[in-house]
């Protein structure tokens, strides 16, 4: 025992203290007492306190509801110690009776400031199968409004870090049978191997479990009640978590369209750089080859996420230009240092112009300018949506990948909003999956959905562009990219890669955020990939590096 350590016997359990709440451990379910009530706090003063807690208040407060939630008996009582009993009796009770959570001990540690950590040691259990359980979260004490009482604020995540309002724990056989993920190549994928494949994982079990014939465990789950309809895009998010397993089942193997290869070098690639995703793709095919985040809130920002792409967007608009006829990658075409739409200034970066030269050196240099000059010439604010959704899938809202994804968008604007979009700032909203798609559609020719498990799986109808890109446009668009690549902004990232290549940079500018977005696209071969990397700067220097590894490992 610790020097100056005091001792106490509650309820037949031997408890440490040493100062406070953060040494002592709680057994759930051994018949403890905690606090008293709200009532029985009133009537026992009839001042109400304001101002800051003290340590001893934010001690006893956490004492008092780990020790009451170790009783495992009335939750309600336990939701008394809480700013919200209403909210927290059910989440309280379902631990015992839906989760099945038993002779589970409870750690504090020492407070910092009004939060106090906790660890849970448990035991979970349904007939006859049983496994030990082990997770950590905290608790945060705050003045009662009303009664000026220490309480818990309340959230469901006191109970486990990873419970919402939209989720429960479960302990039940499971609704499909496990999965033994693997890619084209036969080669498994784990969540311990790939933490980026974690949350599709989990989807590619709900939606393919039974198709793959495995047969259920018992399982603790994470029950998601989220609405799937409420979900933006044509597949919802809304998958079921498994948290432990208590017998297993029979696995069932499913074959994804993911390269291992590919993925291990996105995985390593967007730990580079904080807040990162990247996503490869078969042109040929529109098989995904890679989807990988590095996130700090666990976010698939590779498929699901809403950013302006910088210019990386200007693949779709040059397609739009050159089928107008208004520019030809060998034409001459004016580069100035701003150009004025509507009002609004745009400029190119550090003010740079580009004198005399063919519009492949304005589109490799990314020279804004070069775009805005030719809107009036264009005289449709809707030419660039059009474009997007005819020739390069996006916007349509029914790509079906297999799991949640989010398919582009272009909406239709006016005057400098308009202009905006042909630049990929704006209203312009895409994730780095999309711009895969965008490049994959420019290497060959013709858009082809995005997919992670093949469509005959489960029957389901794939989304088409109207047209295909016309050759002679293909052929220039192409052009630009390969000279982006070689001699171009993008040539520096490129610099290791022979063969048939090609990229576009871009830089997206956010309101409140002092450095841009990289974002970074390009194809090699029969690869291509894109990758967005917040406040990195430049395409070249952070988004580059990364699209580069992943199209190495193709």
């Amino acid at each position: 025992m610790r020097s100056g350590a005091k001792t106490a016997v509650i309820g037949g359990v031997f408890l440490v203290f040493a100062g406070g709440v953060g040494y002592g451990a709680y057994n759930v379910y051994n018949g403890m007492s905690g606090g008293g009530t709200d009532a029985q706090t009133k009537s026992a003063t009839s001042e109400v306190k304001t101002g800051p807690l003290s340590a001893a208040e934010i001690d006893q407060a956490s004492k008092d509801f780990l020790t009451k939630w170790a009783e495992g008996g009335d939750a309600a009582a336990v939701a008394q110690l809480t700013n919200d009993p209403t909210g927290a009796t059910p989440v309280i009770g379902a631990y015992r009776t839906e989760a099945h959570v038993t002779d589970a001990v409870i750690t504090p540690g020492p407070a910092v400031g009004a939060k106090v950590p906790f660890t849970v040691k448990a035991k979970v259990e349904l007939d006859g199968a049983s496994k030990p359980w082990t997770y950590t979260s905290e608790l945060t004490v705050v003045r009662g409004l009303s009664t000026g009482r220490p309480l818990v604020s309340w959230a469901p995540s006191v109970i486990h870090p990873k419970l919402t309002k939209t989720t429960r724990l479960e302990t039940a056989e499971a609704s499909v049978p496990p999965i033994k993920a693997v890619d084209r190549n036969g080669v498994e994928l784990t969540k311990e191997k790939y933490p980026s494949l974690g949350s599709l994982l989990d989807q590619l079990r709900e939606r393919y479990g039974k198709e793959a014939g495995g047969s259920a465990g018992v399982e603790l789950m994470l029950k998601s009640d989220a609405d799937p309809d409420a979900t933006t895009g044509s597949d919802s998010t809304s998958a079921d978590e498994s948290l432990l397993t208590l017998s297993k089942g029979k696995e069932g193997t499913l074959k994804t369209t993911l390269d291992a290869a590919v993925q291990a070098a996105a995985e390593t690639s967007v730990k580079k750089y904080s807040e990162a995703s990247v996503a490869a793709v078969k042109p040929s095919t529109g098989e995904i080859l890679a989807v990988a985040n590095n996130r700090k809130d666990g976010f698939n920002a590779a498929m699901l996420g809403k950013q302006a792409p910088g210019s990386t967007m200007k693949i779709v608009t040059a397609a739009m230009l050159l089928e107008k006829d208004l520019i030809g990658a060998d034409r001459t075409a004016e580069c100035p240092k701003n150009a004025i739409y509507m009002g609004r200034t745009f400029k190119n970066l550090d003010d740079f112009s580009i004198d005399g030269q063919p519009f492949s050196q304005s589109f490799a240099r990314s020279c804004n300018t070069a775009f805005i000059k030719l809107i009036d010439d264009v005289g449709d604010d809707g030419a660039l949506p059009k474009e997007a959704a005819e020739v390069f899938g996006i916007g349509l809202d029914n790509w079906k990948t297999g799991v949640a994804s989010f398919d582009g968008s272009i909406p239709s604007s006016s005057g400098g909003e308009a202009a905006a979009q042909y630049i990929g700032q704006g209203t312009v909203q895409m994730n780095v999956l999309n711009m895969a798609s965008v490049t994959a559609t420019a290497k060959n020719g013709t858009f082809k959905q995005p997919v992670i498990v093949a469509p005959s799986l489960d029957d389901r109808e794939i989304a088409t562009a109207a047209r295909s890109l016309p050759s002679g446009v293909a052929q220039q668009l192409r052009s630009m990219m390969r000279l982006t690549a070689t001699s171009g902004t993008g040539a520096k990232a490129m610099a290791g890669l022979g063969g048939d290549k090609g990229a576009k940079t871009g830089s997206a500018e956010v309101d409140g955020q002092e450095t841009s977005n990289s974002w970074f696209t390009g194809y090699h071969n029969d690869i291509a990939a894109a990758a967005v990397v917040e406040a990195g700067g430049h395409g070249g220097d952070a988004a580059g590096p990364v699209v580069a590894a992943v199209l190495a490992a193709g």
